[in-house]
């Protein structure tokens, strides 16, 4: 019988674009972290790149990548024996890379993703607040509705009978409530569910930060869907981001899913401005405090983790009611202790920015 044939380059990137990450849930080869591939005989060496040194999962990657090679060559009849992985340190995150290039939104000071590690935490709701926050504060802000899957930002920003507008190829952002706004709901029909795989998704993000007209701002806060998906690492490979918000509420079940959102930042080089607790408690009518969901979690997790923690934000009949009605600024004259929890949200994420601002290193030229 003749002997088989090696596999060949293209055959062991098939393997390897099989292979996930298990942090970011994306496969080793769209994430270029294959840095070489050497093939003599039976016999592969492979140069996988890490975000971080102290990687636990090496040994998961080796096994799944050794894994897929074999069923690669099965499949192909070709001659496998044995692979050499060699794990090394990547020197720049994605995001250090775009922050070291000029910025693709110049007109921009500070860019900020809120991101959550599941949906149903008010993600959304914390976005819009903490930028009505920091506008009311006099500060000049827009609002990203990054969620490309299920875009609430509209609803909340009373936008319904707005209709959207272009400027050649551009788009321009709808202004209200103080602030400037783009969304995906403004752009496609309500009733139509957006079945998009990620490269669909990464390209509506990408024209709706990249095209739309912002014009001059101190603040540009990107609401992200949730989770740990294409969004969040194609946001932190496109725009220089001062640092990302995690949004979680008191539960455990919570709390652990917003633990791997931070890692995901962490990881690709974002840093955490801190973690607000959503949903921390319910006020009844007679005053009596009703922890539903628990509370203080939001407030461990940032502590175990050693991250800023910029406050909680309770359960009120009245921020459910203004955001469904799109009149979101009421919500700071309704109830003072809701004023309160706002403005202190709002002041303590600029004084995060302010730190981190101050903290990133400047290059002095002679």
């Amino acid at each position: 019988m003749a002997p088989l044939n090696p596999l060949d380059d293209a055959a062991v990137r098939t393997a390897l674009s099989r292979v996930q990450d298990p942090d970011l849930n994306k496969d080793l080869v769209s994430l270029g972290m294959i840095k070489s591939v050497a093939i003599e005989g039976g016999q592969v060496a492979i140069t996988i790149e890490l975000p971080s040194p102290a990687r636990p999962m090496k040994d998961q990657i080796s096994s799944n990548v050794e894994q897929a090679l074999k069923a690669v060559a099965d499949e192909q009849g070709a001659n496998f024996e044995r692979v050499t992985i060699t794990f090394s340190e990547q020197s720049r995150s994605a995001n250090d890379s775009v922050r070291n290039e000029p910025s693709v939104l110049p007109g921009v000071k500070h860019i900020i993703a809120v991101g959550a590690g599941k949906g149903g935490v008010g993600k959304s709701t914390i976005a819009v607040t903490l930028a009505l926050g920091l506008a009311r504060e006099g500060a000049r802000v827009g609002l990203l509705d990054g969620d490309i899957y299920g875009p609430s930002i509209p609803t909340m920003l009373g936008l319904d009978d707005a209709m959207p507008a272009v400027r050649g190829s551009t788009l321009l952002p709808f202004e209200t409530n103080g602030i400037k706004t783009i969304s995906i709901g403004k752009l496609v029909d309500p009733d139509k569910p957006l079945i998009w795989r990620g490269p669909m998704a990464h390209g509506a993000f990408k024209q709706l930060a990249l095209q739309t007209d912002w014009g001059q701002l101190d603040y540009l806060i990107v609401d992200l869907p949730p989770g740990t998906g294409d969004i969040p690492l194609t946001l932190a490979q496109l725009l220089p981001l001062t640092g990302a918000v995690i949004v979680c509420t008191p539960q455990r079940v919570a709390q652990e899913d917003a633990r791997r959102a931070a890692r995901m930042f962490q990881q690709l080089g974002v840093e955490i401005l801190g973690v607000v607790e959503n949903m921390s408690c319910f006020t009844g009518d007679d005053g009596t405090e009703y922890d539903i969901f628990g509370k203080g979690g939001a407030e461990v997790l940032a502590q175990t983790m050693g991250l800023p923690f910029l406050g909680s934000l309770p359960i009120h009949p009245s921020l459910r009611k203004h955001l469904d009605e799109g009149t979101p600024l009421a919500c700071w004259e309704d109830r003072p202790e809701i004023a309160r929890a706002l403005e202190g949200l709002s002041k303590q994420l600029a004084n995060r920015i302010t730190i981190a601002s101050m903290a990133a290193p400047t290059l002095e030229i002679r």
